[in-house]
């Protein structure tokens, strides 16, 4: 089901809470999830196109079945629904039972999310965050195939405090589409400030050649 209120960019941030994700690191995640989308510069990117607004959406992913929605489908125009996302995101519970990284079921459920995404939008990006490679089912590479398929975008940013190197695994095994990239992050300390390089650089349109 759609809306009559079209948007340029509909991104799911697909973010990983396994169990290599402390609760410390869960928080500093999660707040700096809510400064970046706050930001009144990534705002302004977002809103910057033809229609004057991106939807946005967060998805928590951890084990095959362990996906949950924790900020539902806003539509950012404004200061005030901008706000009123980061509040959802500062304000999500860390879900109860933190464990493997099954990447492959979170971009099968980020896409099943941006299925449901009830704005119309020119484009559509998932936008994963997390800190180590796929080590559960399903496998990563037909569910990104899937994916891909569907005009989707896959975009990574890498936390690297467990895994260095982990952006080149990213670039390699994960993103993909229309003007994809792989940041990395070195810790969840800079989580912050690499989350919103990362928004800018997807409100820019793909450069295609």
């Amino acid at each position: 089901m759609s809306t009559s209120q079209p948007v340029d960019l509909a991104i799911v941030l697909a973010v990983d809470v396994s169990a290599s994700v402390d609760l410390d690191e869960f928080v500093l995640m999660t707040e700096g999830l809510a400064q970046a989308v706050s930001d009144p510069e990534v705002l302004a990117a977002l809103t910057s196109g033809p229609r004057g607004a991106a939807a946005l959406a967060a998805l928590f992913w951890s084990e095959p079945t362990g996906h949950e929605l924790v900020a539902p489908w806003t539509r950012l125009a404004d200061a005030g629904a901008a706000a009123a996302f980061a509040e959802a995101l500062q304000t999500a519970p860390r879900p109860p039972r933190p464990g493997r990284t099954a990447l492959g079921a979170g971009v099968l459920a980020a896409a099943a999310l941006l299925g449901r995404c009830p704005f119309p939008a020119t484009r559509q990006v998932i936008d994963v965050s997390g800190d180590g490679q796929a080590n559960a089912p399903p496998a990563l590479a037909p569910a990104r195939t899937l994916v891909l398929d569907l005009g989707i975008t896959i975009n990574g940013l890498a936390v690297e405090n467990e895994e260095p190197g982990l952006a080149e695994w990213y670039a390699a095994n994960l993103i993909g589409g229309p003007g994809a990239f792989a940041m990395a992050c070195p810790d969840y300390a800079a989580f912050a400030g690499a989350m919103r390089r990362k928004l800018l650089r997807e409100a820019r349109p793909p450069l295609i050649a």
